[in-house]
């Protein structure tokens, strides 16, 4: 078993996640661009069970693209988005693979608004990569 430590820049709120994560994912909406200041989102999945939070986190709801409501939390000190749950996927938390900061990070295997939002420029290479949207 695998352990892993996600940390948002400060180091003040952490995420411990005692296994694999079951998804990771790239995503290139703009809520996820707007999350990360960056060209996508990058994201993994976990049962709740298995994750471990520790420190204070500020949490901001927004409505998905599909209606559901997601939760983003937060570190209060220095800003950084370490996690997110959505309503419509209960038991799930994800965390922001990036707060890892772990070269070995296994690579995202879906790419989310792949087509529709992706910036032109934006390549990701990895195998067997499923492209929605």
């Amino acid at each position: 078993m695998i352990t892993r430590r996600a940390e948002c820049s400060c180091g003040r709120l952490s995420a411990t996640c005692s296994e694999e994560p079951f998804r990771i994912a790239v995503c290139h909406c703009l809520a996820c661009k707007r999350k990360t200041g960056s060209a996508f989102g990058f994201g993994a999945w976990f049962r709740k069970g298995d994750v471990l939070i520790e420190g204070d986190a500020t949490e901001f709801v927004r409505v998905g693209d599909e209606g559901s409501r997601i939760t983003q939390g937060f570190c209060p000190n220095c800003g950084a988005t370490l996690f997110w749950t959505n309503d419509k996927l209960p038991g799930v938390v994800a965390i922001s693979a990036g707060c890892f900061a772990d070269l070995s990070f296994p690579p995202p295997s879906v790419s989310v608004y792949h087509e529709s939002r992706r910036f032109p420029w934006v390549e990701i290479r990895t195998k067997q990569l499923e492209k929605r949207g």
